[in-house]
């Protein structure tokens, strides 16, 4: 009898036990239709950061209080080199930091207007169902904290951005960012995720005026953008900037459009998305190549990346990429896959039908510059700043140039030898066959609108960058061979 008692004992026990797992396995499986019921367990301090990083993936975590504490700051920062402009910013970057929550959370809000601060702000985040995303209970002036709460209802990719009189001009200096609210259960995990922001910028002077330069109104009004970038500069997303994976990682970028004005056509050249999450969404579309993100929304976009080389990030509206700044890069690492991409397989010659003429344009004012450059150092600085605008499409970031098409700047024989020869290509473009360090190109370079100290200064960063010959070239020997024309 004392056996069997000890046996129906721990076949009780047992019994009791396998019920209090499966009860608990089936509390955390549990679904809610109606996201505002999702209780909230225990509490923690949001973790922010600033572009293109991202805060660590929710994953499985339960739905908690969450403490987000965002601070005001009016800096001013370079757009592009030698243009100063005073950024109003969430926690000092453009865009603003970056929130990472999920379905469910309950937000607690802390709005901090620093006191060095000239202005009031406030914040709508697009995330929050309430009177004006927020911006109602968040109005705070210099000096000053504001705090409310929100409980995140719809998983998506979500704008925020502030919303204080004139709306525009707070989000023409820079006041945006985004919020992610991820599904229960997270997102599926990624090898590497950026975060990037497009704005359109309007200044008092032209693109490349150097100096400080004021926010302009009337541009923003009329929708002439100056600058079209990504995080805040032309800079941001190239040369050391740049962001990276290697080859057989996928990808996720979440892609913002703070505005205030223009549409993004948003493309990485060389890559194909394989899953776009259209406008921040549950809807998901495959095998994208450029997708649409309307001012003020967000995309979603996944990809692996399959073979080494740099890829650009671009608006594919795409003048605002090589002339405006819209333009960044993707460094890949890896062993090449020539299944994939063969690279350069054959060189022969073509000879189509008929005569082909080209006639370089002659027509255009040019502006001289207002604000020469000071020494060497400020020369070298404006001319990189120049040639990333102007010339990095077909001569490269390196002065490598593109093979068969568009000779090297780098140790070029045929640049060294004749700076007025140099000078006159800028200037007045140059077509026909030439011959630089041993290899024949015949491809058309159009006249540059550039003024005298542009040229100086481009020509100047390139003969002191990639082993050519140091020279410099000044204002006055840019005007002297456009006295021979």
């Amino acid at each position: 009898m004392k056996t069997l008692k000890t046996s129906t004992l721990k076949t009780i026990a047992l019994f009791a036990i396998s019920t209090m797992l499966v009860s608990c396995f089936k509390s955390k499986e549990t679904k809610y239709e109606d996201s505002s019921q999702i209780p909230v367990n225990l509490e923690m301090t949001a973790e922010l950061t600033a572009p293109p990083h991202v805060p660590t993936p929710v994953g499985k975590r339960k739905a908690k209080k969450l403490i987000v504490k965002m601070e005001i700051k009016e800096q001013e920062g370079e757009i592009t080199e030698g243009v100063r402009y005073v950024y109003w910013t969430f926690g000092g970057s453009v865009p603003g930091s970056f929130i990472r929550t999920r379905v469910g959370d309950e937000v607690e809000f802390h709005l901090q207007n620093h006191p060095d601060n000239k202005l009031p702000h406030n914040i709508d985040l697009h995330a929050v169902t309430g009177p004006g995303g927020g911006a109602e209970s968040s109005f705070v002036a210099p000096g000053h904290e504001k705090v409310f709460s929100f409980k995140t209802l719809n998983p998506g990719l979500y704008v925020y951005h502030c919303a204080t009189a004139p709306v525009g001009m707070h989000i023409a200096n820079g006041m945006y960012g985004l919020i992610l609210v991820e599904p229960e259960g997270g997102l599926p995990p990624v090898d590497k995720e950026y975060y990037i922001m497009q704005g359109d910028f309007y200044t008092k002077g032209k693109n490349g005026e150097r100096g400080f330069q004021p926010f302009d109104m009337q541009k923003a009004v009329d929708e002439k953008a100056d600058y079209v970038v990504f995080n805040g500069s032309v800079s941001a997303l190239t040369g050391d900037n740049a962001i990276s994976a290697n080859v057989g990682e996928t990808v996720r970028l979440f892609v913002g459009n703070g505005g205030p004005n223009l549409v993004s056509s948003f493309h990485v050249i060389g890559e194909i998305f394989d899953k776009v999450y259209v406008e921040g969404g549950d809807l998901v579309n495959e095998n994208v190549q450029t997708t649409l993100i309307p001012a003020g929304g967000a995309a979603i976009v996944e990809f692996k990346v399959d073979v080494p080389g740099t890829f650009i990030l671009v608006d594919h509206s795409i003048f605002r990429a090589f002339n405006k700044g819209a333009l960044g890069m993707l460094r890949v690492q890896g062993e090449e896959n020539e299944k994939i991409y063969s690279g350069e397989q054959y060189e022969g010659i073509y000879l189509p039908e008929g005569p082909g003429i080209q006639e370089m344009p002659t027509t255009g004012e040019i502006v001289e510059s207002k604000v020469p450059a000071k020494n060497i150092d400020e020369q070298l600085e404006f001319g990189k700043r120049i040639y990333m605008q102007t010339c990095f499409a077909c001569h490269q970031a390196e002065g490598q140039g593109i093979p068969n098409a568009f000779p090297p700047l780098a140790k070029s024989d045929y640049l060294n030898a004749d700076v007025d020869r140099a000078i006159s290509a800028v200037i007045n473009g140059l077509t026909g066959e030439i011959t630089v360090n041993g290899k024949k190109y015949n491809s058309v370079m159009t006249r540059q609108m550039l003024s005298s100290e542009e040229v100086a200064d481009v020509l100047t960063y390139v003969y002191n960058s990639w082993g050519n010959n140091k020279t410099v070239v000044t204002k006055e020997m840019v005007d002297k061979v456009k006295g021979k024309k």
